[in-house]
């Protein structure tokens, strides 16, 4: 299926084509070029960088240009910005537009208190004038399509998703993807598929709906339940790509886990360097390897491990533990 960001907004925005209606969320940590890469070509429709904070952009840090890198076989591709000044965000976007990416994301989502206690993130989901402004000043400024992800407000007390929504879309937004909780719930609790369902009646533009999706069966159901573009996976994605394949962990047979872990890990190693690249993709290597049941020590050597070619031999003598295991119980 195709779809588009943009094609409603008037102006010289060229709209976005989209293919597929499955997305990896921007993620802290885990949503770098290595596993974007990965998912896209499992399927993933769109690739959102991690987070950048606007605060950063002027001063060209390493840990800010690591992620404005992306392969030309993502797109499209949407640089996440946060921040709770309209103006600094206002000048970030314009200096990173450089990197031409194809629309750039305001995260209204991030729950975190370092993040939304400043009032960036949900943080400004507090101050819906702020949010007016920021759309105001980028839409207008910007060569390319602005969106924006959103929780349902700052706790049950204060759910203003839908006059945030409108806000977004008068004020040129182009999508908005629903996370179907508030910044207080962080991620427990049930989310609200009924608040994403009032989003897509309520709005023109795209909304992509999150939340609560941990097989492909919650896919359909989400898409079916809310009438939403498309779907946003995030911990779900963890340790299983293939889920943009449509695929549950079950399905997936063991040599594809271990080769695709292999892959994984040789771009992680020639994007960060051995050293970093080795120890950033250990938590990677966890949620691959979190459905199996392991020894302890198991874990713990290639865990702890330096050396590359200890953890590939490592790695090579775990799934040989599990084949033997599951010879074992056939």
């Amino acid at each position: 299926m195709s779809w588009q960001i943009g094609s409603s907004l008037p102006g010289s925005h060229r709209a976005i084509e989209v293919m597929g209606d499955l997305i990896l969320a921007p993620m802290d940590g885990y949503s770098n070029l290595p596993f974007r890469s990965l998912c896209r070509e499992f399927g993933s429709a769109i690739s959102y960088s991690e987070f950048i904070n606007a605060i950063d952009v002027p001063g060209g840090h390493n840990f800010v240009n690591e992620k404005l890198v992306f392969w030309p076989v993502e797109r499209p591709v949407a640089f996440q910005l946060f921040d709770n000044d309209p103006q600094r965000l206002l000048e970030a976007a314009l200096k990173l537009q450089e990197y031409q990416p194809d629309f750039f994301d305001i995260n209204l989502g991030c729950s975190d208190r370092s993040v939304s206690g400043r009032g960036a993130g949900a943080g400004l989901l507090r101050t819906p004038h702020l949010i007016a402004e920021i759309f105001q000043k980028l839409t207008a400024a910007l060569d390319v399509p602005l969106t924006a992800k959103i929780r349902l407000g700052w706790d049950d007390a204060s759910r203003n998703y839908l006059e945030v929504a409108h806000i977004i879309e008068d004020n040129g937004g182009a999508l908005i993807a629903v996370h179907g909780r508030t910044r207080q719930q962080g991620y427990a609790g049930v989310a609200d598929w009924d608040a994403i369902t009032d989003v897509c009646r309520s709005v023109r533009i795209p909304v992509i709906g999150n939340g609560d999706v941990r097989c492909v069966a919650d896919i359909e159901r989400l898409k079916q339940y809310t009438g939403c573009q498309a779907v946003m996976i995030g911990r779900a994605a963890q340790g299983n790509p293939w889920i943009f394949a449509r695929l549950d962990r079950h399905q997936v047979p063991l040599d594809q886990v271990h080769q695709t872990m292999l892959v994984h890990l040789e771009r992680m190693l020639a994007f960060h360097g051995e050293w970093r690249g080795l120890q950033l993709f250990r938590k990677h290597a966890s949620c691959y390897l979190n459905p199996y049941t392991l020894p302890k020590e198991l874990r713990q050597q290639i865990m702890t491990t330096s050396s590359v070619d200890e953890f590939k031999l490592g790695l090579e003598h775990i799934f040989q533990v599990i084949v033997e295991g599951q010879s074992k119980n056939s």
